[in-house]
Parts: structure tokens; sequence; C-alpha cells
């Protein structure tokens, strides 16, 4: 009888510790993605593509999976930073060449105020053995090349949609042209990682269990095996239709002879500008990210070159600039940003570049919009902007 009372003790126990088991077990399993997605929704992975141990493009790209939409935002190798890794003030790059991706991703979160979970390093020779794997990645090239280059011979790619296989990949993210726009190098590695990414939406077969195991291996991350996979199904499901690629700016400056990006206002403008953007990746307002936002800047001032300077900036983070100029009077006191869409939240958006707050809506053709009629913001610069942001009120 007493044995008989020990075992239904037993089992009494064994049936409370099971389900506890089966919890502990589930909540060990849970996926790393899963648990960067519990917060805001947004996917934030680090991209790099590098070169003899140096990062030739880097990219955050941050993805909304419910709607597919995305943001992408170029971290220049030189940007300047006093590096207490490396004891001295040196660009940003270095630290990826001399400690590794890993302290290089924490650099980068302390430059933008935000947790980025996962990296993905692929070495030059890698993304061209990738992009022949996928049969080639797609891009668009507004006008044909054919330079000589004393690093890479000879460059000849042509006009159009062009489907690149691995060599013409190494060509395109390497060549530099004197005539280049200012960014456009930047702007060809972004839309190159894009390119991967759709490629790879269109070949799902590459991320089955035989072919990723030729696959996965040359593609380094802070997570291997399923989760790699997990990481790559997520982020290939981006519209780069509806996404318009970002870079960051700042001030140029020699240091040790070497030319170096230091971010304007000790790089609080990165912060709020990418904080911004993802904000709006995951609101209701589906328009906010979808195109590129035509804007016009006004100089309001009799201050030279200050509409330019902010041209530039807004350039920078992905604005079409179709117009600067001089606005119809000057002594202009209070910078002002003209919508002419009606979208208030894109607006807030467009104004948090110059930290402009003071926002009006108007109508193409009212007095004090400007005179493009396909102008969708016109930002006309008063005394308190002094040459990159509004002096806030005290």
């Amino acid at each position: 009888m007493k044995e008989g009372k020990n075992i239904i003790f037993l089992v009494l126990i064994l049936a409370m510790l099971i389900p506890s088991g089966v919890i502990v077990a589930r909540n060990l399993n849970i996926d790393p993605i899963s648990t960067s997605l519990s917060d805001d929704n947004v996917l934030k992975v680090l991209f790099i593509i590098e070169n003899d141990n140096v990062p030739i493009s880097t990219n955050i790209v941050a993805h909304y999976s419910q709607t597919r939409r995305a943001a992408m935002f170029d971290i220049p190798a030189n940007i300047g930073l006093i590096l207490p890794q490396l004891g001295r003030t040196g660009d940003i790059g270095s630290l990826y060449t001399e400690k590794g991706a890993a302290v290089y991703k924490e650099e980068i979160e302390k430059l933008t105020g935000i947790s980025i979970p996962f990296y993905i390093v692929c070495s030059l020779t890698d993304f061209m053995h990738l992009t022949d794997l996928l049969g080639g990645i797609s891009v668009f090239i507004p006008s044909s090349i054919d330079i000589d280059t004393e690093k890479y011979g000879k460059v000849l790619l042509p006009s159009g949609s062009v489907l690149l296989d691995g060599d013409k990949v190494r060509d395109y993210l390497l060549y530099e042209d004197e005539s280049d726009a200012d960014g456009e190098a930047v702007t060809r590695k972004q839309k190159a990682v894009l390119a991967f990414l759709r490629s790879l939406y269109e070949h799902p077969d590459m991320l089955e269990k035989e072919q990723f195991k030729v696959f996965s291996p040359l593609l380094h991350s802070n997570v291997s095996g399923g989760n790699l996979k997990q990481l790559l199904e997520y982020l290939c499901k981006i519209d780069s239709e509806r996404l318009v690629p970002q870079r960051l700016t700042g001030a140029v400056r020699i240091v040790d002879s070497k030319e170096l990006l230091f971010p304007f206002r000790d790089g609080q403008q990165i912060k709020e500008i990418i904080g911004q953007t993802l904000a709006a990746l995951a609101s209701r307002e589906g328009t906010t990210l979808e195109r590129v936002y035509a804007l016009e800047v006004l100089n309001g001032t009799d201050i030279n070159g200050l509409a330019r300077t902010a041209s530039e900036l807004y350039q920078s983070f992905g604005y079409d600039v179709i117009r600067v100029g001089n606005a119809s009077q000057t002594g202009v006191e209070h910078t002002v940003l003209i919508d002419r869409i009606g979208n208030e939240a894109v607006a807030k958006i467009v104004g948090q570049v110059v930290r402009c707050e003071n926002i009006e809506s108007a109508q193409v053709g009212d007095d004090h919009s400007g005179s493009e009629t396909n102008v969708d913001f016109t930002l006309i610069l008063g005394k308190d902007f002094n040459g990159y942001s509004v002096r806030q009120k005290k």
C-alpha cells in the first residue's frame, strides 16, 4: 500500500515537471530573429561588403515585414570618430580592419543610436561568386561606362537594365569616375546590394537545404544555419522599388593626411534622421517612404552659400533637390518648410533633416512657394539657419 502511494506521488511530481520542462525547452529554442522583432517589428541588419579586409560598402538595412517596406543607410568607411578601441581618432572603417565585424557593428550602433542585432559580411570575391550562383544580378545603368582605371584596367558597362555577372559586378562596385556626381559611387553599391537581395528573392531554391550548403559559406554572420537562412528570407522580401537609399553626411576634415567625414552636430543629426525614418517605416502612413520627394531650397538671408549647403544635405538623404536659389525677399527671420502635397507625416521627416519645426501648408502658385510646379516641398532659409540646422528657440 505504501509503495502504491509512493508511485502515485512520483507520477504527480512528473506531471508537474514535464510541462515546466516543455516551457523551458521552448524558451531555449526561441529564435533570435523573432526576439529582435518583438519591440517594433523592424528587422535591422548591417550588410558589409569588404575587399582585402577593408569595408567598401556598409549599409544598415531595416525591413518592416508586415508591409515589405524598408530603409537603407550607407555608413561611409571614412566617418571620423574618436575610437577608444584603437586609442586614436580615425575612420570608423579601421575598426572593422583591426577589430572585426562585431566591434565595428557596436560602434555603428553608437553612431546611429539604434540597436542592430545582426550583421552579414561578404567579401568581394564571395559576392562575385554569389552573383554567378544566382545567374547574375540586374541593375539599371543610366549611361554606358567606358573608362580606363589605374587600379582595375578598362571598365566597360552598357547602359540600360543590365544583367551583371560576377566579374562585371566587381567592376561596377569598384570603379570610380571623376565625372560622377557626389555620392554616385555610394548609390551604385547600394543598388548592387538591393539587386542581390532581389535576385535571391527570385531564386528561392538557393535557400533550400542542398543549395544553401553551397550558398551559406560565402556569407559570414553572427547567426548561422537555420537562423541565417531565416534572416535572408526576411531580407530578400523587401520591396526595393519603394526604397530610397540614404547616405550619411558631414564635414570633411584632413586628419593625419586622411580625409575624414565628421558628422554634423556631433552625430546627433544622424540619430534624429534614422530614428524618424525607422518610426515612419512602421507607421500607418503607407506613402511616407515610398518615393523620392522633390524639394527647392531658397535662401531668405543675405549670407551666401546657405541654400547650396542645405541642398547638399538633403541630397545626401535621398531627396531630389530640383532648384536652389534665392527667396523673393531677404531678411527672413525664421526658416519655414512649405508642404505642397498635404502630407504632414512626410513634412515632419523632411523638416527634421535641418531641425525645422516651422511647417506651413500651401498650394503651388502661392506667392511664397517657388516657381516650380513639380515641387513637393519648399524650404526657405531664415536667419535662424546656421549652415546645417535651425537654431532652436530657447
